[in-house]
């Protein structure tokens, strides 16, 4: 068992560090919120620190789970980062959906420091995080990702080294890509149905048996047919993504013409006040017949 920090205690964060300390892991959280650490700590035990530096000071495993590039960079870089305690030889791996320039600027800093660091965001949800089913692509070294494994088989499915630092990051663009377009596309399924009127259920029932399955008509079929929005991944976090795969577009020279134009209809769906509602309130923006 591995004395290890967790940082960031959000709906992703706080069920993965949940995982680990019924695995039996020493744990020490932080929040930017010290209510939310403290709320955990009640349900899980463990201890709280009041900054990443205090609860890393400690730690074999560093585990970060936060919101952007610049979140990313000031729990671990900041003046109380993470990595000004870790001692050497120390493991950091970030759960965070960020840009690939940060993961490799995080490995090219922590080598310097002698720590180990991954990239590892996650795909599965905030279901996936309940239930400790996340599918978690990782950049970095074998050794690195080796260790890693061996903690976030607690709440993990699969786990797949692909490749050095920063490939977990650009996986997971290809991840936010394929989505994007399969919701645009069941989207505009849904809406034909209803214009043709068809028995939705029946239409379930017809195609989600053959090719035209997917995890996305599984969970989001039923809802979108009932203009219900609030059961996955916001509209918001959808847009950060997309935003930061068209950004390394540019810089591998990728043409994106597809998700581009989704992006846009997610900034339609923003501009309707769905921020907060998850990806399938793309239907929204499709007029009934």
């Amino acid at each position: 068992m591995a004395h290890i920090a967790f940082i960031g205690l959000g709906v992703m964060g706080g069920p993965i560090a949940g995982h680990l300390a019924k695995a039996g892991h020493q744990m020490t959280v932080y929040n930017r919120s010290i209510g939310k650490a403290k709320s955990w700590a009640e349900a899980y035990g463990g201890a709280v620190a009041v900054s990443p530096a205090k609860a890393a000071e400690h730690a074999d495993i560093v585990i970060s789970c936060v919101g952007t590039d610049d979140d990313l960079s000031q729990v671990t870089l900041g003046r109380d980062g993470a990595f000004r305690a870790m001692r050497p030889g120390g493991l950091y791996i970030d759960h965070t959906t960020v840009s690939a320039r940060i993961a490799r600027q995080l490995y090219v800093e922590g080598e310097s420091r002698g720590l180990y660091f991954v990239d590892a965001p996650v795909t599965g949800g905030q279901a996936g995080a309940e239930k400790g089913s996340l599918s978690v692509m990782c950049g970095g070294s074998q050794p690195a990702v080796d260790a890693a494994k061996i903690v976030m088989q607690a709440y993990a499915a699969r786990i797949v080294h692909v490749g050095k630092a920063g490939a977990g990051q650009t996986a997971k663009m290809v991840n936010q890509i394929c989505i994007g377009g399969v919701v645009q596309g069941l989207a505009e399924a849904l809406r034909f149905a209803q214009a043709a009127e068809l028995n939705l259920d029946k239409v379930f029932e017809a195609i989600s048996g053959g090719a035209a399955q997917s995890w996305q008509m599984d969970n989001y079929w039923k809802t979108m047919a009932a203009d219900s929005f609030d059961f996955g991944f916001a509209v918001d976090w959808m847009r950060k993504d997309l935003g930061l795969a068209l950004e390394e577009a540019r810089a591998n020279g990728a043409t994106l013409p597809v998700t581009a134009l989704i992006d846009q209809f997610f900034a339609d769906v923003q501009a309707m006040g769905g921020h907060r509602q998850d990806t399938s309130a793309l239907v929204r923006r499709i007029t009934r017949a």
